[in-house]
């Protein structure tokens, strides 16, 4: 069954909007419930008032659902028959319905129209007007002006009041705040790093006075071992940063209005961000001033540095170059292919690497003593050190004493050995050793010998003691010429030469300079890339046979650093296949605290003293003719 309703709505001007629907079913709620057919949102009207039905074509149906009786032509009724060619009036609180019968679908039609608000809640806004506490409330005006005098108290003048009251402890060095709330922390944009987690209670600790930024001073107060000036012109840093333009020098102008300069630590050290670790700084801040650093300051030696997967200068390794004394001399120089740097030894990766020498025949007769079972790998000799950063100096006796031995001698089974290290001991060492002169003669051969029938026996002492004439030193002076000969135990692995003094009888041994640390601009951490094979990044030491070539990689090429690391964005993939992509920003490698420590590592875990052999203290050397 269809029933047309029909809801008539006024303007403000008084004219009429209509709004027709058409219910599909057998039976027509009116009420105040939502659902109903004819919604009534009246108060006075039952939530299922009555319900409609059709007899025949022209006879309709109507009776309440509850109780509550409504109006039929102006007579209350509980039920009532209407016909439609006649049409009725039907009354259900401020509302009247006109039933006739459509003229265009011949369908039943409800004409609904208010025509008074008999109860409070005729309407919506009317009954929310009805449950409103609106009249036991101050005006708007007054609600306003009272909530800004109270936002004012809470975060302006108790902060400020509670900041003054604890200002004297920023004059104590160990003073801190008591635990508790504190009007100023409404101020606070965010929580602490941990690194600063100490602090929460202390805020004038870096906020030395009110309404002023943070400054540089507040900052080395406590970081003076640890951290220093990235450049000390301050003018000359915000030169190479350029002015701002656009928005940027919008916001500039804001901030320095507001007395926050720019240039200071805060700029790329923000804090406030987390309760976790510092954040490392964002690429952005380092290449606000050192992409196209050239064309902002002419006169400057540091190279144009962007995104590293895409615009990084090559690096500049620091090398042996000499020696001054028992010190090595180091010196910058541009990563090429084939770098050589002098250390002082005459040790070649491809020999001892082989897997079909002798050296790898000697590593499978003695399993067990070495990493590898077939032949010597790079852990058999590299030891990285109780970080896992970087690898400890090679040292003889641990490494290379088990296959090179420097033993000369043995008396009753206990071998005599030559000390390392030490030219002047080894000259008189071989010189007491050798202090009796030549071997001693055989008795066979002295007159009180027995007489053995035959000269076969005595031939063969005598060619035994002729023999040891000619292969043994028989003076101290031949035996030491042999230790530092060609053949002998120094000479095969360091640089012998002339020259030397009369405890060393005039031999000099040039002294070793191991190279624990070639770039010294970056930081470098063998411990994150365990899982890669050595060969990786030092591709060419399997086959290297020159024991001064420099081994450690550049910036492009097999092994270089840009084969995984693709800068912040990785930009670098666009242009080149990476297996194993690592996103790296510039703190990654770059850091300005001068120790040993890893870049953003907290203070306390950092690696030991200052690092002081970079090229800017130590002497210079010209790198030695090839």
């Amino acid at each position: 069954m269809s029933f047309v309703v029909r809801q008539i709505a006024l303007k403000s001007s008084g004219e009429e909007i209509i709004r027709r629907s058409v219910v599909e079913e057998d039976v027509l709620v009116i009420g105040r419930d939502g659902s109903s057919g004819i919604h009534l949102p009246d108060l006075a009207v039952d939530p299922r008032h009555a319900r409609v039905r059709q007899i025949d074509a022209d006879t309709l149906t109507i009776e309440s659902i509850g109780d509550q009786p409504f109006t039929v032509n102006g007579r209350s009724v509980t039920s009532s028959e209407l016909e439609l060619s006649i049409g009725a009036e039907l009354g259900f609180g401020g509302h009247r319905i006109t039933v006739a019968r459509e003229a265009e679908s011949g369908l039943p039609a409800f004409t609904v129209r208010r025509v008074e608000a008999v109860s409070e809640s005729a309407e919506a806004i009317e009954l929310g007007s009805a449950y409103s506490l609106q009249k036991l409330l101050p005006g708007k005006r007054l609600s306003a002006w009272g909530f800004a005098a109270l936002v004012l108290l809470a975060f302006l003048a108790v902060p400020i009041w509670s900041w003054a009251t604890y200002q004297p402890l920023a004059l104590h060095k160990d003073a801190r705040r008591p635990a508790g709330i504190h009007g100023d922390s409404a101020w606070s944009s965010g929580n602490l790093s941990l690194a600063h987690k100490n602090l929460g209670n202390d805020c004038q600790a870096c906020h030395v006075q009110p309404f002023v930024a943070v400054r540089d001073n507040a900052c080395m107060t406590c970081h003076q071992q640890d951290a220093h000036q990235h450049i000390a012109d301050g003018a000359r840093l915000l030169k190479a940063r350029g002015e701002p333009a656009g928005f940027a020098g919008f916001q500039r102008a804001v901030a320095s209005a507001f007395n926050k300069p720019a240039g200071r630590c805060v700029d790329c050290h923000t804090e406030h961000e987390g309760a976790g670790a510092m954040l490392a700084t964002r690429q952005q801040f380092c290449t606000d001033c050192h992409d196209g650093l050239k064309t902002r300051l002419p006169d400057t030696k540091i190279a144009d540095a962007a995104d590293f997967g895409t615009a990084h200068p090559q690096f500049r390794p620091m090398l042996v170059a000499g020696l001054a004394g028992d010190k090595p001399l180091f010196q910058r120089a541009v990563w090429q292919d084939g770098m050589k740097e002098s250390t002082g030894l005459k040790f070649t990766h491809a020999q001892h690497l082989s897997k079909t020498n002798g050296i790898a025949q000697m590593v499978r007769r003695r399993p067990g003593e070495f990493a590898a079972g077939d032949a010597l790998s790079c852990k058999d000799c590299h030891q990285t050190d109780s970080g896992g950063a970087r690898f400890k100096p090679v040292e003889m006796e641990k490494a290379c004493q088990s296959c090179h031995s420097l033993t000369f001698d043995e008396i009753g089974g206990t071998f005599r050995t030559l000390r390392h290290g030490q030219p002047e001991q080894v000259v008189a060492d071989l010189r007491a050793a050798f202090r009796g002169g030549m071997p001693p003669r055989p008795e066979s051969l002295s007159g009180l010998a027995r007489r053995i029938p035959g000269a076969g026996a005595q031939q063969a002492t005598a060619a035994d003691y002729a023999r040891a004439v000619r292969f043994y030193p028989v003076q101290a002076d031949e035996a030491v010429a042999q230790v530092f000969s060609k053949g002998g135990m120094c000479y095969d692995c360091h640089t012998v030469g002339r020259g030397g003094s009369a405890a060393t009888a005039g031999f000099t041994v040039q002294k070793v300079a191991q190279n624990g640390r070639y770039y010294n601009k970056g930081w470098f951490d063998h411990k994150d890339h365990r899982k890669s094979e050595c060969v990786t990044c030092h591709v060419k030491a399997a086959t290297s046979n020159d024991a001064d070539a420099v081994l450690v990689p550049g910036i492009d090429g097999a092994g270089g650093c840009r084969s995984c690391h693709v800068g912040e964005g990785g930009a670098k993939l666009a242009s080149a296949h990476v297996k194993e992509p690592v996103a790296s920003g510039c703190a990654m490698c770059h850091e300005y605290h001068m120790d040993n420590g890893a870049p953003w590592k907290p203070a306390d875990k950092r690696k030991g003293p200052a690092l002081l052999t970079a090229a800017w203290d130590r002497p210079r050397h010209p790198p030695l003719p090839r």
